[in-house]
């Protein structure tokens, strides 16, 4: 998936996560990440970010990611929706969650 736009997902509410997810022309994935549980899972939310990124075919993207205590399920969410829109795609493979 080629991302051409900046997209975002999410809010900044408890138990979820915001997703701003902007094209970068390569350099792999840059992820700047704040989490009101960062000591506990700021590791684990990174990796589902990487995987869910991967998962989509994106290997150049700026992540910027707010996440105020959002489950695995939540962040793979936000991160799908982020990137069809940073890819201004409305061809959602929803079977691939």
């Amino acid at each position: 998936m080629e991302l051409v736009q900046t997209g975002m997902a999410g809010t900044v509410e408890s138990s979820d996560i915001m997703v701003t997810l902007e094209p970068r022309e390569t350099g792999g994935i840059a992820i700047s990440l704040s989490s009101s549980v960062m000591q506990q899972f700021g590791k684990q939310i990174e990796q589902v970010i990487r995987q869910t990124l991967a998962e989509l075919g994106v290997s150049h993207a700026s992540v910027d990611a707010v996440d105020k205590g959002a489950l695995d399920c939540t962040v793979r969410a936000r991160v799908y929706a982020a990137a069809y829109r940073a890819a201004s795609s409305e061809a959602y493979d929803w079977g691939a969650m």
